[in-house]
């Protein structure tokens, strides 16, 4: 499948420029970026940390016991009495903080609140918070219930060995917990607000992923993106509406003539034309980087860098996507804009070709849940356990810092502009989301990179091991696109489009 939807012959293209170019002679706005500051690009910049950070109000639940003479008056727990709940608060605040320092997604960890009573718990959840994180010391089932939040998230996390025994290690059970063969409209009824998937005991790093995807999520819902050329959505025309509706996603749409008065702005001023000439320079000494192309290419890869990054600072929006690359853009812009979506990628924002948002909302969740870039690509036909990923946009800078070694050459449908041909490193495991469309089924599964092929098709391509049921992935061929990531995130992504109210298929044999 090629990278753009768009396909025009070279004459095509020719009269393509000429009217384009036409048409930004008569706009009259070179004076636009007369006076705009300039702000370096930088190839070791540390990547941009996005999103908000998640607020954790953590809450110890607990009651005191009163001695009763040849009575059985306590419960199965460490936590017996006031005092050995205020060191457990201790244990509690200690624990998180420790989390919060090893995390690389921003967590902010509020007091710990103490609560023995139903309307002492009510009380908590009148405050700011994302996440309420309930440690069931002790107290019975109208307390636990009155504990859980019915607007925000609750995970609870229950001691065996870690500290004092608690109570609820023992107690808890579907009758307070929605499970994986109920739906939500059969757990509301029961009044089950908190799922299985969101109990752990005794485990940091079980606790560090649920918060890592309810980060995720939260910057997910009501994403800012500016759609140059208007949204789409492969073979799903409802796919944009889906996404604003269902995932309050913000697109802004910008026209290309808005485009083309920036292109011809951009060009006039001479300092920035200096700049992009020094950034191409910097760009092409990075190690491990080939040039196979124009270099003026890249130059211009440059200015449209400037440009998107500018319409994204305007719009206050950390993403971005372009529909028509080829048709309308390359004549306005003498380039393509491969490379500078993989730029932007690489720099730390989210930026996709062809305005699919079928693709669009995985991979920004999948974006916010890593930290790192992403790469939507086309998918391919499964066989013998093997799949090939490939399009022009393949970031380099995967794992968030380094750069992988690159190639920069022509656009392959065009043999015209700059994109970068990225090598991933053979072993490397990768994540994968692929959506049904705009159905709300959402695929997911784990891989490994086992070539950097040359094949006639888009020049950033890798063949990947599946990971999993690979013959079960043949039933979910649709020609569609993909989205992938360095690393395995399979239990964030699934925890997180439960929590969306989609379906979850995982594929890959690890969970």
């Amino acid at each position: 499948m090629p990278c753009c939807k768009c396909h025009i012959n070279r004459r095509e293209f020719l009269e393509l420029t000429a009217a384009g170019t036409a048409a930004v002679s008569l706009t009259g706005f070179s004076t636009l970026y007369a006076n705009k500051k300039i702000e370096d690009w930088d190839p070791n910049k540390p990547f941009l940390k996005i999103g908000k950070k998640l607020k954790v109000q953590p809450v110890l639940m607990y009651t005191v016991s009163v001695p009763k003479k040849q009575r059985s008056y306590k419960s199965w727990g460490g936590i017996q009495d006031d005092e050995a709940a205020d060191r457990e608060v201790i244990r509690i605040t200690k624990g998180l903080q420790t989390l919060a320092k090893k995390s690389e997604f921003p967590l902010e960890i509020l007091p710990v609140v103490k609560v023995k009573t139903p309307e002492a718990a009510a009380k908590v959840h009148q405050g700011n918070f994302d996440v309420v994180i309930v440690y069931p010391a002790r107290g019975g089932g109208e307390l636990l219930r009155a504990c859980f939040s019915k607007e925000k998230d609750t995970i609870i996390f229950a001691r065996q060995r870690s500290g004092p025994v608690y109570y609820w290690y023992e107690a808890l059970s579907v009758n307070y917990l929605q499970t994986q063969n109920e739906t939500n409209e059969q757990a509301a009824k029961a009044n089950k607000i908190v799922h299985v998937d969101d109990v752990v005991i005794d485990d940091m790093k079980e606790l560090q992923w649920r918060l890592r995807a309810l980060f995720g999520i939260k910057n997910f819902l009501g994403t800012k993106i500016v759609a140059l050329g208007g949204p789409w959505g492969k073979y799903s025309p409802q796919a944009p509406k889906i996404a604003t509706q269902k995932f309050g996603m913000e697109i802004i749409d910008v026209s290309y003539d808005e485009l083309a008065k920036r292109i011809q702005s951009a060009k006039a001023n001479k300092k920035l034309k200096r700049k992009t000439k020094k950034w191409a320079e910097e760009y092409l000494a990075i190690p491990k980087t080939t040039l196979n192309t124009n270099k003026e290419f890249v130059e211009n890869c440059f200015l449209l860098y400037w440009i998107f990054r500018d319409m994204m600072t305007e719009h206050n929006a950390d993403a971005f996507t372009i529909k028509d690359c080829m048709a309308t853009v390359m004549p306005m812009s003498e380039t393509t804009a491969c490379l500078t979506l993989g730029l932007l990628n690489d720099e730390g924002y989210m930026a996709f070709c062809e305005s699919d948002f079928v693709i669009i909302p995985p991979g920004v969740l999948l974006r916010y849940i890593s930290g790192k870039p992403v790469f939507l690509h086309n998918s391919t036909f499964p066989h013998n356990g093997e799949v090939t990923c490939a399009h022009c946009i393949g970031p380099r800078r995967m794992d968030g810092v380094n750069y992988e070694p690159a190639e920069i050459m022509t656009h392959y449908e065009s043999e015209y502009g700059a994109t970068p041909k990225v090598e991933m490193p053979i072993g490397q495991e990768l994540t994968f989301f692929d959506p049904e469309y705009s159905t709300g089924r959402w695929l997911g599964f784990k891989g490994r990179v086992i070539r950097n092929p040359f094949y006639e098709i888009c020049r950033s391509q890798q063949d990947v091991e599946i990971l999993g049921n690979w013959q079960k992935l043949k039933n979910e061929v649709r020609d569609s696109h993909w989205i992938s990531v360095y690393g395995d995130y399979l239990k964030e992504c699934g925890y997180a489009v439960r929590k969306l109210g989609l379906e979850w298929e995982n594929i890959s044999d690890v969970i």
